[in-house]
């Protein structure tokens, strides 16, 4: 698939070329190389080749949230180990709604030099910068109108993509997703009946793009995932909008990085997230959905 369509901006290339369209020739290079493949110019035409994945520092991942966007959803995953946890939940997209129209983006963060789907954006990180870091290398390459973060333990049994799509038609809706809690304290927090939560977790939240420009990516200093999505839901309700827990057919599997971290790390690394969710926050029980005025 990835091949066929590299080929077919070679030759849409080869013609720009040919009428000495050159700007528009490097964009569609620039699209070629997105599939992992070089075009190389020949006195007959061109050769499509497979590109070397080159890996690069999180910081230097070129952004295109400046951009139009070029496809209706971006999905997102970040790998930390286990590559075949995305692999699986690419596959339940894919089997459950359309190709088309539909960007995934992977954060090789642990150099495990896996055999991807082949029209995958793969973001080949130099080494591990931490979660917020990884994740936001693979947001400044969203395309699409619509980004999904998802984690690698989350499957799609159905039709995800439609239930998104259409809560986030709303405007007032800044962020959505299938798991939302509550806090009456900032402190405490427990599941949210819905519709409208105080944070969406991040095994799978959706926004629109927009949000990127205006609440700002994930915070860098979140080195471990937890509470780096309640405080990411913080900042977009802070722009006066809402949290919204949309039901979503998905089958959960073990969170890796959760059983793969000792007990006594995970405390620290949780509690010192939280103080630090707690530093920015503290006091804005206007933000929740228990003391907003009706």
């Amino acid at each position: 698939m990835a091949e066929g369509e590299a080929r077919r901006l070679a030759e849409e290339r080869r013609d720009k070329r040919a009428g000495k369209d050159f700007a528009a020739a490097d964009a569609l290079r620039d699209r070629i190389r997105e599939l992992g493949y070089e075009v190389v110019d020949t006195a007959d035409g061109f050769d499509l080749q497979a590109a070397q994945r080159q890996r690069v520092r999180a910081e230097d991942v070129e952004s295109v949230l400046g951009a139009e966007p070029r496809y209706d959803f971006s999905v997102h995953w970040i790998v930390q180990g286990w590559p075949e946890d995305a692999v699986r939940g690419i596959a339940g997209f894919r089997r459950h709604g359309p190709d088309a129209g539909v960007q995934h983006v992977i954060v090789d963060a642990a150099q495990t030099d896996a055999t991807w789907p082949g029209d995958a954006e793969v973001v080949a990180l130099d080494q591990d910068p931490g979660w917020a870091a990884a994740r936001n290398a693979g947001l400044r390459r969203a395309a699409g109108r619509i980004v999904i973060v998802v984690d690698g333990s989350i499957e799609p049994s159905g039709d995800v993509l439609t239930p998104i799509r259409e809560t986030l038609e709303d405007p007032s809706v800044g962020v959505c997703g299938p798991f939302g809690i509550v806090t009456d304290d900032l402190r405490d927090f427990r599941d949210a009946e819905g519709p409208d939560c105080d944070a969406v977790e991040g095994y799978l939240m959706a926004f629109r793009r927009e949000i990127l420009l205006t609440a700002g990516l994930f915070d860098e200093k979140f080195r471990f995932y937890r509470t780096a999505d309640i405080e990411f839901s913080f900042r977009v309700k802070d722009q006066g909008l809402r949290a919204v827990v949309v039901p979503l057919p998905l089958r959960r599997h073990e969170h890796r990085m959760w059983a793969n971290t000792p007990e006594d790390e995970r405390a620290r690394l949780s509690k010192r997230n939280f103080y630090r969710f707690l530093e920015r926050w503290r006091g804005r029980t206007d933000l929740t959905v228990s003391r907003r005025t009706p």
